[in-house]
Formats: C-alpha cells, sequence, structure tokens
C-alpha cells in the first residue's frame, strides 16, 4: 500500500495519441463497473419478485399481499436489507486487500481476481438454497466489488493520456449505469418466470466472464511494471499504448515518481498533516454526499419504490428500466462536458435540479399516498417524471465526478492513501444507506425525500464556497494551482515550511 503509486501523467506537453491500445484497454477494465452496476441494479428487482420473497423472505411476502398493509412498510424487513447491503460491507473489507494486491502483484491481476470473486459469488447466488448460501454470495460478490473499485479506476488513469484522463475515467461510471439499465431489463423479462430471480442473479456471469477473458488481452500499466522492477517492459508497454517512439520525457516522470513514492513509508500519517486536510475532507465529504442525495435508494429498490407508489409489479419493473435509460444516457453529458464546462459547475447545477426533483416529489407523496390506498396514476406518473429528472442530474454529476475529483486531488505523497479512504468511505455509507432505507421509509413516509433533499441544499453550498475547480490542472499542480489559491484551504499551507523541516531525519 505505502509504495503504490498512480501515474504522474504530467503536462499536456508530453507526446501521446488516443490508441486503440488504450481505447480498448479501458473498455475491457471499465467492464468492472459494468459488474457493479448489474449488481446494483438487479438486487431491487429481486426483491421484488414474489417466488423470491416466498422462498427466503415468507414474512415479506405475506405482508406485501396484505390488504390493509402499510404502503410505507411492506419490505421493511433488516435481512433482507442484508441481501442488498451485505455487498458493500465486504466492498470495504476486501479494499485493502485490493490495494496490497496491486501494489505487489500489479493491476491486472487484481482485475482478474475481482473477476473470479464475481464468478464465485455468482454461482452461490442463482443455486442459493437458504439464507446463509445467498448472504454468501453476496458477500463475494462484494470482494469483486472491492477489487475492481479499487484496480479499474487506477489502471484507467495510469494508461490514459493527461488530456483524456476524465473522460476516460467517467467511462468506468458510463458502464456502472449500463450495467443498472441491463439488470432492470433482466428483470423485467424474468420477473414472471418461476425461477426468474436465478436467471437475473446468474445473469451477473456475462460482465464478470467477459472481464474474466477481456482481462487476459490488457497490458500490465507502466507504471505497475516500474514499481515491481522490470523499467524495460515498462518502457516498452509506454511506447505502445502511446503510440509514439518518444515517451522518454513520461519514462523518466514515471520511475522518478516511483522512486519518490518508495521514499514514503507512512502515507496515512502523511495524509494527516494539515497541509493534506483541503484533500481528505473534500474526498470524503464527496463520498458521503454522493450516497446521500437519495441515488441509490433509487437504484436499489427502484421496482420496490415503485410498487409502494402503486405500479404493478411488471409496470414497477418496467418503470426502473425507464429510469435506468436516462441515468445511462445522462452520464454520456458527463462524458462529453466534463473537461468543458467544468466541475463545480456539473455539481452546483444538478444539486439545483436535484432539490427541486425531491421536494415535489416529497410534496406529492406526503399529499396523496396514505398507508392503504394506491397513489392516484396521474401523479405516480409525474413522480416517475420527477424520478427522471432527479437521476439525470445525478448522471452528469455527483456520480461521475464524485470518483473523479478523489483520484485527481492527492499530491503523490498522500494519494494511495488518500483514495483507498475515499473508496472506503464510499463503500460505508452505501452500506449504511442501503440498510436502513426501508426502516427509513416504514418511520418517515414520504418525509424521506425531504431528508434527502436537506443533504442536497448541504452538498450543492459545499461545492459553490468549498469546492475549487480542477478542470484542466495536471493532477501534480493541484495545490500549487488549486488549493492554495482557495479563500479558505489556503490557511491549511501556511505553516507547509515549517511542516517539512519537521519531517525530515
Amino acid at each position: 500500500m505505502a509504495h503504490q503509486v498512480i501515474a504522474a501523467n504530467g503536462g499536456a506537453d508530453l507526446p501521446a495519441k488516443l490508441t486503440g491500445q488504450v481505447l480498448v484497454c479501458s473498455i475491457i477494465a471499465a467492464f468492472g463497473g459494468l459488474m457493479f452496476g448489474y449488481d446494483i441494479g438487479i438486487s431491487g428487482g429481486v426483491t421484488s419478485m414474489d417466488e423470491f420473497l416466498k422462498k427466503f423472505f415468507p414474512d415479506v411476502y405475506v405482508k406485501k399481499h396484505h390488504v390493509k398493509e402499510d404502503n410505507y412498510c411492506k419490505f421493511d424487513d433488516q435481512i433482507l436489507q442484508l441481501f442488498t447491503s451485505s455487498l458493500y460491507l465486504a466492498a470495504v473489507a476486501s479494499s485493502f486487500g485490493a490495494s496490497k494486491c496491486c501494489n505487489n502483484y500489479g493491476r491486472k491481476i487484481t482485475i482478474q481476481l475481482a473477476s473470479f470473486f464475481f464468478l464465485v459469488g455468482v454461482v452461490l447466488n442463482a443455486a442459493a438454497l437458504n439464507i446463509a448460501m445467498l448472504i454468501t454470495g453476496r458477500l463475494m460478490l462484494g470482494a469483486g466489488i472491492g477489487f475492481g473499485n479499487q484496480a479499474v479506476p487506477l489502471f484507467i488513469s495510469e494508461i490514459a493520456p493527461n488530456k483524456y484522463r476524465g473522460g476516460l475515467n467517467v467511462c468506468f461510471q458510463l458502464l456502472v449505469t449500463v450495467g443498472i439499465l441491463a439488470a432492470n431489463i433482466v428483470n423485467y423479462f424474468t420477473a414472471s418466470h418461476p425461477y426468474g430471480w436465478r436467471i437475473s442473479l446468474g445473469g451477473a456471469s456475462v460482465p464478470a466472464l467477459f472481464l474474466a477473458f477481456g482481462s487476459l488481452l490488457i497490458v500490465e500499466t507502466p507504471t505497475s511494471l516500474i514499481e515491481r522492477g522490470h523499467p524495460e517492459r515498462g518502457l516498452a508497454t509506454l511506447r505502445k499504448i502511446r503510440g509514439v517512439e518518444d515517451v522518454q520525457k513520461e519514462f523518466d516522470e514515471i520511475v522518478n515518481t516511483t522512486e519518490l513514492a518508495k521514499q514514503i513509508k507512512h502515507p496515512f500519517k502523511n495524509l494527516m498533516k494539515r497541509s493534506s486536510w483541503p484533500q481528505l475532507i473534500t474526498s470524503g465529504v464527496l463520498q458521503i454526499f454522493q450516497q446521500f442525495t437519495g441515488i441509490n435508494v433509487i437504484m436499489f429498490y427502484a421496482p420496490v419504490l415503485f410498487q409502494t407508489m402503486g405500479f404493478h409489479s411488471d409496470a414497477s419493473l418496467l418503470s426502473a428500466v425507464v429510469t435506468g435509460t436516462i441515468n445511462t444516457m445522462a452520464t454520456l453529458v458527463a462524458v462529453f462536458c466534463v473537461d468543458k464546462l467544468g466541475r463545480r459547475f456539473l455539481l452546483i447545477e444538478a444539486a439545483i435540479q436535484m432539490f427541486i426533483a425531491q421536494v415535489v416529489t416529497g410534496g406529492i407523496l406526503a399529499a396523496f399516498l396514505k398507508s392503504t390506498n394506491t397513489l392516484p396514476k396521474q401523479y405516480a406518473y409525474l413522480v416517475l417524471l420527477l424520478i427522471c429528472v432527479f437521476v439525470s442530474g445525478f448522471a452528469w454529476s455527483w456520480g461521475p465526478l464524485g470518483w473523479l475529483i478523489p483520484s485527481e486531488i492527492f499530491p503523490l505523497e498522500t494519494r494511495t492513501a488518500g483514495f483507498f479512504c475515499a473508496v472506503s468511505m464510499n463503500m460505508i455509507f452505501t452500506f449504511i444507506i442501503a440498510q436502513a432505507f426501508l426502516t427509513m421509509l416504514c418511520h418517515m413516509r414520504a418525509m424521506i425525500f425531504f431528508f434527502f433533499s436537506g443533504w442536497i441544499v448541504i452538498m450543492g453550498l459545499y461545492a459553490y464556497a468549498l469546492l475549487p475547480e480542477t478542470k484542466g490542472v495536471s493532477i501534480d499542480e493541484m495545490n500549487e494551482k488549486v488549493w492554495k489559491k482557495h479563500w479558505l484551504w489556503k490557511r491549511c499551507f501556511k505553516n507547509e515550511s515549517e511542516q517539512s523541516r519537521e519531517d525530515k531525519p
């Protein structure tokens, strides 16, 4: 962990082409995001299927079909929520091992291990005979997510030319949304089949197999090769992925970066320095904010949520397909606009958009959806439209940028430790939201939408006042060009020279 390093990706003057090799490797690696997205999308549809509920959660099945059961509480079951949330707890636990694997054995083999864990989890889930087997499968899927989310963004960052880094990294989030959409479509067509839940859970093997076989074709990153003592292979790979012969300057930068990284024995200690507070706080709160938008509530439990609002089973699954399609299309906005409009603009605009959608949705449900009635059809479709507005705002802002910004704001000495903390923070709060949502829905009812809208106000204000723009800035110049010029964060660097003298042996 201490010696793991993200490639310098220095100035824009480094000669490089966007080669087919880089595109193919990035797409194959980004299938780790497709696995992640498929699992997010599949769980909500499966937990709304009657055959699945009858086999594993009979009490929930009875409540679901009880005429007088409270609309907001029919799916409130801690074990049912654990089915969804256990994956993220396992992802947190496995991510540290994944970072060690990245460092000692390379990014490529870590991606291969991600697909292995995922395949084992798929088999256990699709063949599950009891709750224990089902949850064990989810834990294995979580290990796959932990390894994939740690290795894939790192892999793409290290092979991408500097000026394409943002767009290629967003491709990871784009395939997450494609995975969610694919899961919603599969759920829609398997919902009425007696073993539809097994087919849906088993469908996760498709992206896992693609990643497993595709990872045999991808190259190891030059940084990883040089870091592990193979400079000749690193130089040859760098020439291959850049499409030019003159890569000596970038090669020297990577070698220099790697040598500096080897001198850092305690990156987490460095992360506690005052000068690291801006990046540590920003990356941490972005992960918390990303989950407290309420987006994963929509993605995890969309079919369940739509059934609560009065849609029938098939209609609720179709509605989830609609929101999944919007999610994918809107993420393309981020791919093409993040390096033109900037990070802050997209985050602030989306905060306003999501706030309006959440407040109006909460108002409609509070006024028209009571404990035992059905939401009038015209309002149900209006809520669906509002959820699409909400999802689109998230998809071009807090979704992809919540991963992109933490990967580009840390200086070398704390970069890997900082990114590890960001990934872990994301998974911890994803687990908390996934485990608590159905219980919160039962107790807070429509007020849950006002709960999330309050957080959206806070995150919008944070982006406006405390988040500097990082568009077009080299990742190794963030401190000088971004943090030291910010009205608040520059105060953390006032005693930097004194700290440096104290750190010297």
